[in-house]
C-alpha cells in the first residue's frame, strides 16, 4: 500500500487503561480512575434528568449546523454564532486546524511537554515541528517567538498546560500575541478554562477583537462532565471560522450531544460547585506534597503533577494493583512525577493513603 511517509512508524494515542480492564487484571471489584482528567462529580443533574426523558429519532442525521447548541454557546459567551466551530471533542478541532494549515514545507511551534495531539497531527500532515522546552514551568513565549519564521503556520499555546497544569497569565500572553506575525495562527487551547482561579488570568475572549489570527479552543469534556459526548468548540472571527469549516466533517456532533449542551451550559451553578470542590481537593494534594517535601506544579486544572522521587511507572503499576488508576509521568515527558486527576474528597484521601504506603515501601520516605 502507498502509505504517506509521514505516518510510517507513528504510534496511536495510548489512552489510560479502562476500569473494566484493571478490574479483570488485578481481580478487583472497585476501581477509582484518576487518570484522564474527567469530572469526578459527573455532569449536571439537569443533563441527567433531560436524558431520562429525551425522545429523538435516531434514524435522522443530526443538525449539520448544530443550531440549538450553537445558539446556546454563543449566548453564554456573548459572541455570534458564526464565530464558533464545533468538533467531536477538541481533538477533532486540532485535526481540523492541522489539515487546513499544515503540510510539508511549513512548520509549527509548540511547547514541550504539552498536549500530545498537537505534535501527532502535525506529523501526519508532514510539517516540521519546533518544540520549545518550558521555562520556569510555563511556556517560554520568548523562545517560541524566536522559533517563528516565514514558514511557520501554527503556534500552539496550551493554557492551562497539559500535563503540567500551569496557566499563562494575561500580561505575558498579551505581549506574545502582539509580536506573533499576522499570518501565523495562534491556537489557544483552554480545555480547563472553567477550573482556572488564578487572579492574573482573566477571560481571553476579548483578545479575539484584537487578533484576527487567534482561535480559542474549549470543551465540554472536563468541568461539564460530558466527556462521553465529545463536544469541543473553537471561537474566532467569522472569516477564520469560515476558512476552517469546510475541513470539518459533516454531522460531526450527535443528536444527543447537541441536545444536552444547552442544558449543561445553562447550569452555571453546577460548574461553580465543581470548581469549589476541585479547589478543596487540590489543597489535599498540596498538603500531602508539602508534608513529604515532594515537588509539585502549581495547577489551575482538575489534575496535579507532582514528584514521587522514584520510577513513575512503578508507582503507576502499584497504585493500579491497589485499585487506583493514575498517569505515570514517564510518557508525559516528566519522569519521577505522576499526574493525578483531582477526585472527590474521599477518592483523594484513598489515593493518598495508598500512595503513602507505596512510597514508604520503596524507601522514598520513612
Amino acid at each position: 500500500m502507498k502509505w504517506k511517509e509521514s505516518v510510517k512508524g507513528l504510534k496511536a494515542y495510548q489512552p489510560g487503561k479502562s476500569i473494566e480492564a484493571v478490574k479483570k487484571e488485578f481481580g478487583l471489584s472497585e476501581i477509582v480512575k484518576l487518570a484522564s482528567n474527567e469530572n469526578p462529580l459527573g455532569c449536571s443533574p439537569k443533563v441527567t434528568a433531560y436524558l431520562e426523558n429525551a425522545v429523538h429519532n435516531f434514524a435522522l442525521y443530526p443538525d449539520g449546523y448544530g443550531t440549538a447548541m450553537r445558539e446556546a454557546v454563543a449566548k453564554h459567551l456573548g459572541v455570534n454564532g458564526d464565530e464558533l466551530i464545533f468538533g467531536n471533542g477538541s481533538d477533532e478541532l486540532i485535526s481540523i486546524v492541522t489539515r487546513a494549515l499544515l503540510q510539508p514545507g511549513v512548520n509549527t511551534v509548540m511547547a514541550t511537554p504539552t498536549f500530545s495531539q498537537y505534535k501527532l497531527n502535525a506529523l501526519i500532515e508532514g510539517a516540521e515541528i519546533r518544540e520549545i522546552p518550558l521555562k520556569n514551568r510555563t511556556h517560554d513565549l520568548d523562545a517560541m517567538l524566536d522559533a517563528i519564521d516565514e514558514n511557520t503556520a501554527v503556534v500552539w499555546v496550551c493554557s492551562p498546560n497539559n500535563p503540567t497544569g500551569v496557566v499563562i497569565e494575561d500580561a505575558p500572553l498579551q505581549a506574545f500575541l502582539k509580536k506573533v506575525p499576522k499570518d501565523v495562527l495562534v491556537v489557544l487551547d483552554e480545555a480547563y478554562f472553567e477550573y482556572v482561579t488564578n487572579p492574573n488570568c482573566t477571560d481571553s475572549l476579548p483578545l479575539l477583537k484584537q487578533y484576527d489570527n487567534l482561535i480559542i479552543m474549549r470543551t465540554f469534556s472536563k468541568a461539564y462532565g460530558l466527556a462521553a459526548f465529545r463536544v469541543g468548540y473553537g471561537i474566532a472571527n467569522k472569516e477564520l471560522i469560515a476558512r476552517l469549516d469546510p475541513v470539518r466533517g459533516p454531522f460531526n456532533n450527535t443528536v444527543l450531544s447537541q441536545a444536552i449542551v444547552p442544558v449543561a451550559i445553562a447550569d452555571q451553578a453546577y460548574i461553580e460547585s465543581c470548581r469549589e470542590i476541585n479547589e478543596a481537593g487540590k489543597k489535599q494534594y498540596i498538603a500531602f506534597c508539602e508534608k513529604h517535601q515532594l515537588d509539585y506544579y502549581p495547577t489551575d486544572t482538575n489534575f496535579i503533577l507532582f514528584e514521587v522521587k522514584m520510577d513513575s511507572d512503578v508507582v503507576f503499576q502499584e497504585l493500579m494493583s491497589r485499585g487506583y488508576i493514575i498517569r505515570s509521568g514517564n510518557p508525559l515527558g516528566v519522569p519521577n512525577y505522576i499526574r493525578v486527576t483531582i477526585g472527590t474528597k474521599e477518592q483523594n484521601e484513598g489515593l493518598l493513603a495508598q500512595l503513602e504506603e507505596v512510597l514508604q515501601k520503596h524507601g522514598v520516605f520513612a
